[in-house]
């Protein structure tokens, strides 16, 4: 295998529309159940690479090319390392934001904000074999994704968050309980998800969390993910969230967690 090297500083639908894409399978909700984005502003100036290594290892099932500080050069080079990566892993590799960057690196999908490429477009450039997630933080969002070709929702920020300096007033467990209901797709919720409250996430019906600082902003990623496993696969009460701490806070943040 050739070493590539990082550099510092990317309406209801049909039937036949929901058929999940042929390179992820019928198990999707399962491949969604945990996401860890990169950031190497958190990464302790461990690679991407690095990161999701742990991350893979310690039972990540997704990992999401996060860098929008990155040239489309750079992200290709770490996209194709990280592609490798998720084969040997059985996991799945979705580039955030840049449909071009995962169509180069082959990648299973592409994530899209509200703000970004629109999600019918998304989709028409992804085709029907890539996964295409969008954000949303209102059913209606949820439900405009659906219609126009998501094949799962990225629903947050739930909980108090500093790591996406644009995320907004967190949505709540409530809100993510309505999404859930209004969707047929899955729902995976984001913002300021640690082991302390990610089982709450699940019983309020997501099918998956996704992290950053919970697993990329501390020093042992593999095991800060195994954790996360773990409370993303003990039944536990939604509204137990708010009674339990937030693991990750950075310095500087006391009481909000970077996520």
């Amino acid at each position: 295998m050739r070493e590539l090297h990082e550099e510092p500083a990317v309406a209801a639908r049909t039937p036949a529309q929901d058929a999940h894409p042929p390179s992820v399978g019928n198990d999707i909700r399962d491949r969604l159940r945990l996401h860890v984005l990169t950031d190497r502003a958190l990464s302790h100036g461990r690679t991407d690479v690095e990161v999701a290594t742990a991350a893979l290892t310690g039972g990540a099932t997704v990992v999401q090319l996060r860098g929008k500080d990155l040239t489309g050069a750079d992200l290709v080079r770490v996209g194709q390392r990280l592609r490798e990566l998720t084969r040997i892993h059985g996991g799945l590799l979705i580039v955030n934001d840049r449909v071009d960057v995962a169509l180069a690196v082959g990648a299973d999908g592409a994530h899209v904000g509200q703000d970004d490429l629109p999600a019918p477009d998304a989709r028409r450039l992804l085709g029907p074999d890539r996964l295409l997630g969008v954000s949303a933080r209102t059913v209606g969002e949820a439900v405009c994704a659906a219609r126009d070709g998501a094949d799962y929702i990225g629903f947050g920020p739930v909980f108090p968050t500093l790591t996406k300096g644009d995320a907004g007033s967190p949505s709540g467990l409530e809100e993510l309980r309505r999404v859930c209901a209004a969707v047929a797709i899955p729902v995976v919720a984001i913002g300021g998800i640690a082991a302390g409250n990610a089982g709450a996430v699940i019983a309020a019906g997501a099918a998956g969390v996704a992290v950053i600082a919970a697993v990329v902003g501390v020093p042992d990623s593999a095991a800060a993910t195994r954790v996360l496993l773990r409370a993303i696969t003990v039944p536990q009460r939604a509204d137990d969230a708010w009674l339990r701490p937030h693991v990750t806070t950075p310095a500087g943040a006391r009481g909000v967690t970077r996520e």
